[in-house]
């Protein structure tokens, strides 16, 4: 038996239907992601978010560079989605809804937060993966519901609080060494 093999195209189109799932209106959020770049999905039914601010990731990180932070994101959360709004500052990091439950989200904090159901979320097209966007993906969905874990995001938040309350301001070189 051979194993099947799945192109990128494919992959991309699996995952633009599993997001527009959770869409109020399946084909306006298309047009939205095709006309303005991104589209307002609903949280907590088939995925939660970790908003996380950049202070955080980018302590946790080491560095202030943004391709250097990319990296660190996809290898601290294993390849698990995120995107960045660079207007508003922000991380958001797919994770499964069972993360809410979790003890370190159940109140939310101004440097990271849970959403989940009763959350919408406007969630950049697949194809925006480059900083020159105002909202991209730093590390673009692999494949349909392949989230990040939530003890790799509580890490991460965890890793940035620290450093930043030992007073570790981001440089270049933390995460450029980790290479």
């Amino acid at each position: 038996m051979r194993p099947e093999i799945v192109s990128g195209a494919e992959r991309r189109l699996a995952v633009e239907h599993w997001l527009l799932s959770v869409a109020e209106d399946i084909h306006r959020a298309r047009q939205d992601w095709r006309t303005e770049g991104v589209a307002l999905l609903r949280c907590g039914g088939v995925f939660g978010v970790v908003r996380i601010s950049e202070t955080i990731v980018r302590a946790a990180a080491g560095s202030e560079d943004t391709a250097t932070v990319d990296r660190y994101l996809a290898r601290a959360l294993l390849g698990g989605p995120v995107f960045m709004d660079q207007e508003n500052l922000r991380y958001y990091v797919l994770v499964g809804t069972s993360t809410g439950r979790r003890p370190e989200w159940e109140r939310a904090r101004d440097d990271a937060e849970f959403m989940g159901s009763g959350h919408y979320l406007g969630v950049p097209a697949l194809d925006a993966t480059s900083p020159e966007a105002r909202m991209y993906w730093c590390v673009p969905m692999d494949g349909p519901a392949n989230l990040a874990s939530a003890p790799a995001v509580s890490q991460l938040v965890g890793n940035g609080r620290l450093r930043l309350a030992c007073g570790e301001a981001p440089s270049g070189g933390w995460a450029d060494a980790q290479e």
